[in-house]
């Protein structure tokens, strides 16, 4: 080996040494604390907290601890207490700490105080998971959930001071009352069709034990008892128990459902053209006066799935993400558990690690839920979350 050859090798070698040393998980904290805190006041509500991790909202808790987002001038959050809904406690104990508390003052004191509201989650609490008795895969009594009248006015109020709202599936569907639905509606111009869909691996009862046993009897009683289903694919459920089966190869040429983003998703919130997803999503429908879509689902069915769609009244094509952004008010619906995925709040505390994120997840495997938080909800919210930042900055030196 010649000189020249040895020095490049040990110049190589040394530069490798340096750039794992920078990325390393002290350095990349180190950073992150050199930050400045940013001030921005959040109200989350999330009906739908089985425990204290917050799962249903921990996803936009990672996002405000990465991007120093705090509720104080000091204070950053903390997705076990900064929120309202259902809080739980030891021993099968609870407390209700929603909006539903409130006064009409309150509410308005709140929605002048905050910055941008979030409804991570409406669906609630029910008594076979909670209590833990009976079949989690069973539907049974509710303990608490659903949007109620102060959540309608506490948003609406947040609408009329100018003021983000992100909301996001379950808001619209089911334990939420239809005069409530209809008064989301009436606000943003968005509503729910009445269907709910998912991915599941497996429709074989043998196999996966996974499948909802309501979703399986229903389908039967429509059916004559009929289950013929042994691949993957998707179901639809509509609130009045109708159940439609799309299955692999016979029904869908391609078998998971696709979010596939338009120029502006891709190019004003960083969103990858097209993603396979395959948890709970719903359908909904939307003003066009009022309201945009920058990404949609999309079910790419065979001639006999396009058939059985249309004579359920589903499209195979529908909005994921819906939005209507202007001075007047901000306010986003998606049409999914977005806030719903399996991170670690820990690497939150890492800066730019979402650079680094191709390493913690696998592209390959469509059921790794942890390529839709850092391939869209991470870049989706985060864009929001900054461009709401600036808009209030630039407010408080208007005034």
């Amino acid at each position: 080996m010649s000189s020249t050859d040895s020095y490049n090798k040990n110049i190589n070698f040394f530069g490798t040494v340096l750039v794992l040393l920078f990325l390393s998980p002290l350095w990349l904290f180190l950073i992150w604390f050199s930050f400045p805190k940013k001030k921005m006041v959040v109200a989350i509500v999330d009906k739908t907290v089985l425990t204290t991790a917050g799962q249903e909202h921990v996803s936009f808790n990672w996002i405000l601890l990465q991007e120093k987002f705090t509720k104080t001038n000091k204070e950053l959050y903390d997705q076990s207490q900064d929120y309202y809904g259902f809080f739980p406690g030891t021993n099968k104990n609870f407390e209700l700490k929603g909006l539903e508390r409130f006064s009409s003052q309150q509410l308005d004191k709140l929605s002048e105080d905050a910055d941008l509201a979030y409804i991570t989650d409406a669906y609630g609490i029910y008594k076979n998971e909670w209590y833990e008795k009976g079949d989690e895969k069973e539907r049974s009594g509710i303990v608490y959930g659903g949007m109620s009248d102060q959540d309608i006015e506490f948003l609406s109020g947040m609408k009329n001071k100018h003021k983000l709202v992100i909301s996001e599936f379950n808001c619209l569907g089911s334990p939420t009352s239809p005069i409530i639905r209809l008064k989301f509606q009436e606000v943003f111009g968005i509503g729910w069709t009445g269907w709910i869909g998912r991915y599941f691996d497996s429709f074989d009862t043998t196999i996966n034990k996974e499948l909802p046993k309501w979703l399986i009897r229903n389908y039967k009683a429509q059916h004559r008892g009929a289950w013929p289903f042994k691949k993957s694919g998707v179901a639809f459920v509509h609130s009045d128990d109708r159940v439609v089966i799309l299955e692999k190869d016979i029904d869908l040429i391609e078998e998971y459902p696709k979010i596939v983003s338009n120029q502006e998703g891709q190019s004003g919130y960083k969103l990858p053209k097209k993603l396979e997803y395959t948890f709970w999503f719903d359908i909904v429908e939307y003003d066009k006066n009022v309201n945009h879509t920058i990404a949609d689902f999309n079910i790419n069915a065979t001639d006999r799935g396009i058939k059985i769609l249309e004579q359920s009244g589903i499209p195979s094509s529908f909005p994921a993400i819906t939005l209507h952004n202007h001075s007047d008010y901000q306010f986003y619906y998606f049409s999914a558990d977005f806030s719903d995925n399996p991170i670690d709040l820990r690497t939150a505390y890492l800066k730019f690690i979402p650079k680094l994120s191709r390493f913690f997840y696998n592209r390959r495997d469509p059921m790794d839920r942890k390529a839709f938080f850092w391939e869209i909800y991470q870049p989706l919210v985060t864009t929001i979350l900054k461009n709401n930042y600036k808009k209030i900055k630039g407010d408080h030196l208007d005034k």
